[in-house]
């Protein structure tokens, strides 16, 4: 190691994703030396396939009781310090083009590179050294100075920076390198776990989301008190679409969830005053006035019915009809870390100043957005959470 060069910096941020990249300029700005790190070349990646390529870079609406934490009230300082219509001012400066899509969410018009050439654009305006494709091999810390030995170099620096992110969609490069870093310097993980996910079935389940693949309702799901009322989609694997996705992060194996085919109906009521009002139609005929037909025809399939509304039993109509608004099912588990949206749990915010996000242990030491026990649900929360989290680091640090 004696023949590399040593390169002494105020900051040293690892990890340029969303949450790196903002902090890396924030702090530059400041006057601060930066140098940020990622052991990949191509940079971005969860920015650049999100949002189906749009990137849902924030959520007008967001606020604490979108986040998931073991400590709820973490977020607020982070989130009062640097809001959306912060980060909305600092796309419009960019000239880039987005919309509202629906509850709150802002999409790129055009294509979410448009954010990460604004961040990089942004590191490059305050001369932020960019070290992308190097391996970092340890990270060591010696009285007030820290010591990052890469591939390349030895780096000396007051302060470094975890923005590692968590273990969601390896493919991109997602790794535990952020929980190793703070195990090293004595910090606690809350067990990190797959969220905004699609869950998976078994058996008759698994055959019938099979059968329905493609297909796709508005659906009022619920776990406990927790309940999403919005798209879901039948899969061959199971179920996923964002009300699915939501309640993933609440749902635990073994656990049942409820599904609510058509939410603003009460099937058992309407299905039987249909047999008075209109007895000589078909019970599948009936359903698909509230559902698609290929999903009418398998729930009928499923409880043994078919023909006149008037020849069938008020009993097993108000089956098929609880059954509708209350379809409680056991998913078998989730498609894992490999299509993730998010890790939840992290490194435990007990552990971390929630004015400026440093361990409370180690002077020096930050950690910001998805690496930290912090969660947001479907729909730009998360990114959200990276600027603010990244600005009420990189402000401070």
């Amino acid at each position: 190691m004696s023949n590399q060069p040593d390169i002494d910096m105020d900051v040293v941020i690892i990890g340029a994703g969303a949450a790196g990249l903002f902090a890396a300029s924030i702090a530059a700005a400041r006057g601060k030396s930066v140098l940020l790190l990622d052991h990949r070349q191509k940079i971005g990646e969860k920015i650049r396939i999100s949002g189906g390529g749009r990137c849902n870079f924030t959520n007008m609406y967001s606020r604490p009781d979108n986040f998931i934490s073991a400590n709820p009230h973490f977020v607020k300082s982070a989130l009062a310090g640097y809001t959306p219509d912060d980060f909305i001012a600092l796309v419009e400066r960019y000239g880039i083009a987005f919309h509202e899509k629906k509850f709150g969410q802002l999409f790129c018009d055009e294509s979410a590179q448009d954010i990460i050439d604004m961040l990089v654009a942004e590191c490059r305006r305050h001369d932020v050294k960019l070290g992308f494709g190097r391996a970092i091999k340890s990270i060591n810390k010696h009285a007030d100075q820290f010591t990052i030995i890469t591939d390349t170099d030895t780096i000396r620096a007051a302060a470094v920076m975890i923005a590692t992110g968590g273990l969601s969609i390896p493919k991109i490069g997602a790794t535990g390198f952020g929980y190793d870093i703070a195990k090293q310097f004595g910090m606690d993980i809350v067990e990190p776990r797959p969220a905004l996910v699609p869950m998976t079935f078994t058996d008759t389940l698994k055959s019938l989301c099979a059968e329905l693949s493609g297909l796709s309702v508005e659906a009022l799901v619920s776990h406990g008190n927790i309940q999403f009322a919005e798209g879901l989609l039948f899969t061959h694997r199971g179920l996923t679409g964002p009300s699915i996705l939501q309640i993933s992060s609440y749902w635990r194996e073994g656990e049942a969830i409820n599904i609510d085919l058509v939410p603003d109906q009460h099937m058992a009521d309407t299905i039987i005053k249909a047999k008075h009002s209109h007895p000589k139609q078909i019970i599948q005929t009936h359903l698909s006035q509230y559902m698609p037909k290929r999903l009418a025809q398998e729930l009928c399939t499923h409880h043994q019915l078919s023909g006149r509304l008037a020849d069938i039993q008020n009993k097993a109509l108000s089956a098929i009809g609880d059954q509708i608004n209350h379809w409680r099912v056991k998913p078998a588990g989730t498609e894992g870390y490999r299509t993730a949206e998010v890790t939840l749990g992290g490194v435990d915010t007990a552990q971390l100043s929630s004015h400026d996000m440093q361990s409370k242990t180690c002077q020096g030491l930050y950690f910001i957005g998805e690496v930290v026990d912090v969660t947001g649900h479907l729909g730009g929360h998360n990114f959200q959470w990276a600027w603010s989290s990244a600005y009420a680091a990189a402000s401070r640090v």
